[in-house]
């Protein structure tokens, strides 16, 4: 199944997508003597009961049942989820974390070998596609990072890696936007990190149900991976290119890491990580290398204001935004403390 959130008279809406028809649970459950929610953080408190009821109607759809349907185009869509209960990002990916570092002149750190980690961020600062407004700050070297995530379905505790994969509602694109020089700033204490990252994660376009990708599924004594291709596009050009099968953790380990001691809700976000390519920060790291070998100048490239970035994963869809300055010209960079 797919699922989508959309914005009805000005509240959010759940629906599932068929054929680029949107079929609002809501209304469409009550045909089947149902009650579906109206909204997703709802649905999926539901658990695997209002799981099978929108599996039910599905399938009531696909047979040719009479149900009525909005078109995907007429409807402004949001987050899949779009109040998240919280939002985790992992590294799961070796390759973007041993070539960053590389870059940096730093060797592998050979801990992300030993356990998967992930950080919080900002759960009430998620957006699905389109326009995304900014602080003048989050331009001082903007980048994108390329990722998948996931979203929890079921409550759980001490989840282990075997069982975690179960707990998964479904699949969706993420771009973990990051303001590098904030970033980069505050990390000099060894804490965050926070204002390089807090102000916007995109998630969308949809949320993608585990058996839809099924023919791409590689299973392991660690989880499930996917063989799922994912690319970036920078103002239409294309700037990444990996593969979700890639990761060295899998979500499963993550989830595990994630509930020791703590309860995971439905609701939760848990982001990959950034693919290896997946950012410019990586990026501009080798090409530069690249340049100074060749004797060649190289510029940094980084996100400007009005620049349209599009992430793309086989399988789960293609994620939109534009990236806009603000009107306010406040600056926390020009605030610093002399002592």
């Amino acid at each position: 199944m797919k699922f989508v959130s959309y914005e009805h008279n000005k509240t959010d809406r759940v629906g599932l997508l068929i054929k680029n028809k949107i079929y609002d649970l809501e209304n469409c459950s009550s045909k089947l003597g149902k009650q579906l929610p109206s909204t997703m953080g709802e649905f999926l408190k539901g658990e695997d009961e209002n799981m099978n009821i929108a599996r039910t109607l599905e399938t009531e759809i696909k047979n040719g049942g009479e149900f009525e349907s909005i078109e995907l185009n007429d409807v402004k869509l949001l987050a899949p989820v779009p109040h998240p209960t919280s939002c985790r990002d992992g590294y799961a990916f070796r390759q973007h974390v041993a070539t960053a570092r590389r870059n940096r002149g730093v060797d592998m750190i050979p801990e992300f070998d030993q356990f998967p980690i992930f950080y919080l961020t900002n759960h009430n600062a998620i957006f699905g596609g389109g326009d995304i407004f900014l602080e003048k700050d989050h331009f001082e070297k903007l980048d994108f990072e390329l990722e998948a995530a996931v979203v929890i379905g079921k409550r759980g505790k001490n989840i282990s890696a075997k069982e975690a994969d179960k707990y998964i509602a479904g699949y969706m694109v993420m771009n973990d936007l990051s303001a590098r020089r904030l970033q980069m700033e505050e990390m000099k204490l060894n804490l965050g990190p926070a204002k390089g990252k807090d102000f916007a994660t995109t998630i969308g376009p949809w949320l993608v149900t585990p058996d839809e990708l099924e023919k791409f599924k590689i299973e392991t004594d660690s989880g499930d991976k996917y063989n799922l291709r994912m690319t970036a596009f920078h103002n239409g050009k294309q700037v990444s290119d990996g593969n979700m099968k890639d990761m060295n953790w899998s979500f499963a380990e993550i989830i595990e890491r994630a509930s020791y001691g703590v309860e995971l809700i439905p609701g939760d976000v848990i982001g990959s990580g950034t693919v290896g390519s997946g950012c410019y920060l990586e990026l501009n790291g080798t090409w530069a290398i690249e340049a100074k070998e060749k004797n060649e100048e190289f510029t940094p490239i980084w996100i400007q204001t009005g620049d349209t970035m599009e992430l793309e994963i086989e399988g789960l869809g293609r994620l939109k935004n534009r990236l806009i300055l603000s009107n306010n010209d406040y600056s926390i960079l020009a605030k610093k403390k002399n002592v």
